[in-house]
């Protein structure tokens, strides 16, 4: 795949993400927010949590889950800690990780809280 391709498939990707946390009544707050850490695909709200999604794509399923490394890991925590600077309980606000995995057909697999779990 192309660059342009493969940053075209991404925004698909995380279209068809920010559509699954749509219909289960989730708000997005921000989408591909950019910190000096690093970017955050899909910032969403459940309420008065806040939920840092990391949409990975691939083929299938199993090889997107794959995609997520622990340096990729510690980045997003220290650019969500820089989004939370800005919310009026700052640290303190509820958080949860999710990773959104995106097969070639565009099926979608949120592991919810996975940073515990990869």
């Amino acid at each position: 795949m192309s660059g342009s391709t493969q940053y075209h498939a991404g925004l698909a990707a995380e279209d068809i993400v920010a559509t699954d946390y749509d219909k289960r009544c989730y708000r997005i707050a921000a989408r591909r927010w950019r910190g000096k850490s690093g970017e955050i695909d899909l910032v969403m709200r459940d309420g008065e949590t806040v939920v840092f999604v990391e949409v990975k794509k691939s083929k299938t399923i199993t090889r997107a889950a794959t995609r997520l490394g622990r340096s990729q890991m510690d980045r997003i925590c220290t650019a969500a800690s820089e989004f939370l600077a800005g919310e009026p309980r700052g640290q303190l606000t509820d958080v949860r990780f999710d990773l959104a995995l995106v097969d070639g057909t565009g099926a979608v697999k949120v592991i919810e809280n996975a940073f515990g779990e990869v």
